[in-house]
């Protein structure tokens, strides 16, 4: 049975929330909604939704800061602004924030539906693209999953990006300073520990491919060898 596309709700007006959520359930989607910011990030950070669509008016944190706290997480997933708001600057600046689509208020349901399908074939062709083999698992970069054996494991986004580099630089040497400044943002000392602790992780979800191999090259890098 396929899985339901997972659609992060954030809306605070309980009546228009109420016809949204029932609306997409009714086209088989699983709604995970939420009244305000906080609850906005929280559930992203734990149930790892398909599509996000933010209401840009909310208790705690607003859309804006929602989705710019999401975007130094994960740079893929789809979002999708609903706003009263109908100035110039607030669509630009929702655009520059990484939102995806922008729907004015009042909307028609069907043309939000619309609009998430458009966003998600969207996706799934870039994730087709993304499919990287890596011995006998399969990792898809977008959808932060790694497939052996039809069984799939999931990868946070600090993860998928290390592990992408790494395949970027295969049998190569992945220079811990260009990776730390690209992922973490600074070469510091707890940084380094922190990647290394990374580094861990990763070679425990590989480990049941014995052919590949994460090589620390002392004071310089790493080197994926499969």
């Amino acid at each position: 049975m396929n899985q339901k596309m997972k659609i992060l709700y954030a809306e605070d007006e309980e009546s228009l929330a109420l016809i949204v959520k029932e609306s997409l359930e009714s086209k088989d989607f699983e709604v995970l909604h939420c009244n305000n910011g906080d609850d906005a990030l929280e559930i992203f950070d734990i149930k790892n939704p398909d599509i996000i669509v933010l209401d840009i008016m909310m208790p705690k944190k607003d859309g804006f800061t929602v989705a710019k706290e999401i975007r130094q997480k994960d740079k893929n997933v789809p979002i999708i602004f609903l706003t009263a708001k109908i100035q110039t600057k607030d669509v630009v600046l929702g655009f520059e924030l990484g939102a995806n689509d922008y729907l004015k208020k009042p909307f028609s349901i069907e043309e939000l539906i619309v609009r998430i399908h458009s966003l998600l074939n969207r996706r799934t062709r870039k994730s087709i693209e993304q499919n990287i083999k890596i011995g006998s698992y399969t990792f898809n970069h977008i959808k932060q999953q790694l497939v052996k054996d039809e069984v799939s494991i999931s990868l946070t986004h600090r993860e998928s990006e290390l592990l992408f580099y790494l395949c970027k630089n295969r049998n190569d040497i992945l220079e811990r300073t260009f990776i730390l400044n690209k992922i973490w943002g600074d070469d510091d000392f707890y940084n380094a520990r922190s990647m290394d602790v990374f580094i861990t992780k990763l070679r425990k979800k590989l480990k049941k491919d014995n052919t590949i191999q994460i090589i620390n090259i002392r004071g310089i890098g790493y080197k994926l060898i499969c």
